[in-house]
Order: structure tokens, then C-alpha cells, then sequence
């Protein structure tokens, strides 16, 4: 069985990858499981520089195949922001996801609605042999004001899908995990492990 480190201390994260990549050859490890407390700066341009990032500071440590992933929520009339910042929108020290929605509803008061909006994953994962290789995925909507549903995390509540008539809090994980930005790319992700 190979083992494969999640690199990421997020449990809605780790939740849904270990959703994502059932497999009977894989054994999912979380960095708690290793007892490794890294601090990994995610100063990058892009999602795929801080997915890089963590995937490799992650393998270097643990000596295992590492999946990291960096992801954001990009608001069109906000020209793509808050993107690779999303886990840091809010201004306030030690923001919750609550926080970080309430800033960004905030920011989008008096434009225009309805407020086209996209999820964005990338996925890196790095080899012991120094390999590093990326698969992304991408989730359609809009931000809505009002927040529905009680399932997922951070901007979840208000981002709400028009196909499916809910936002991604509503929909069941078996629903979410089928057409999440982070499910599609953990599908393309899976053809590495």
C-alpha cells in the first residue's frame, strides 16, 4: 500500500481528500499522524507556487509522495480577488471563515449583481525522487448575500451554484464531492497516484 501525506492541517481539507482519494492501494497520512508541526509560507503569485511549496517542505520532512493544494475563490467583479488570498481576506487578526465572508460581502456592496464567482484548486504533489507534478479544477457560481446551508467551510455558505439550486454548504458531501473545484482536481491528481 503507498502511503501518500496530505499536506495540510485543515480539517474540512483532510476531510474531503480523504473523500476524494479512496483508493485500496493508497494509505492517506496527515501531518498529526507524523507528529510534523512545519510552518510553510505561502507567499507565491500563484496557487501553483504555494502549492509547491507545501507539497516539498511536507516530502522533505516526512520522506513520503506529498499532495498539497492551494485554493481560492475568485470574484470576477473584483477582478479574480480575493483569489490566492482567500484564506487571508479578512483584515482581522486570527480571522474565521465567518470573518473572511463578512469581508468579502463587504467589498462587493454597490457593485453590480449578480456576482459571478469561481472556485479554483491546484493540486502538487511531490515525489521522493524530486518529481513534482500539478492538476487543477475549477467550480462555477456566483456569491450570494444571504448564507445557506450548513455543510463545508470557509466561503462555502455563499457561494451558490445556479445549476443545482443550492450553495455549496447545501449540497451533500456525495453532491460536492462530484463537482467541487477540489474534486475535479483530485480526479486528474489520482492519475499521478
Amino acid at each position: 500500500m503507498k502511503k501518500v501525506l496530505i499536506a495540510t492541517t485543515n480539517p474540512g481539507k483532510i476531510r474531503e481528500f480523504q473523500d476524494l482519494l479512496t483508493n485500496r492501494d493508497l494509505e492517506l497520512i496527515t501531518p498529526r499522524d507524523l507528529k510534523i508541526e512545519i510552518e510553510v509560507v505561502e507567499d507565491g503569485s500563484t496557487y501553483a507556487q504555494n502549492a509547491a511549496r507545501k507539497a516539498l517542505a511536507y516530502a522533505a520532512e516526512s520522506g513520503l509522495i506529498t499532495l498539497a493544494d492551494d485554493s481560492g475563490l475568485e470574484v470576477e467583479v473584483l477582478d479574480g480577488a480575493p483569489g490566492i488570498h482567500s484564506a487571508r481576506f479578512s483584515s482581522l487578526p486570527g480571522a474565521t471563515d465567518a470573518d473572511r465572508r463578512a469581508a468579502l460581502l463587504q467589498a462587493l456592496e454597490g457593485k453590480p449583481a449578480p456576482w459571478k464567482a469561481r472556485f479554483h484548486a491546484t493540486i502538487a504533489i511531490a515525489f521522493p525522487d524530486g518529481r513534482l507534478v500539478f492538476a487543477e479544477g475549477e467550480c462555477d457560481g456566483e456569491i450570494i448575500a444571504m448564507e445557506r446551508g450548513s455543510n463545508g467551510f470557509g466561503y462555502d455558505p455563499i457561494f451558490f451554484i445556479p445549476e443545482m439550486n443550492k450553495t455549496m454548504a447545501e449540497l451533500s458531501r456525495e453532491e460536492k464531492n462530484q463537482i467541487s473545484h477540489r474534486a475535479r482536481a483530485a480526479k486528474s491528481a489520482m492519475a499521478w497516484l
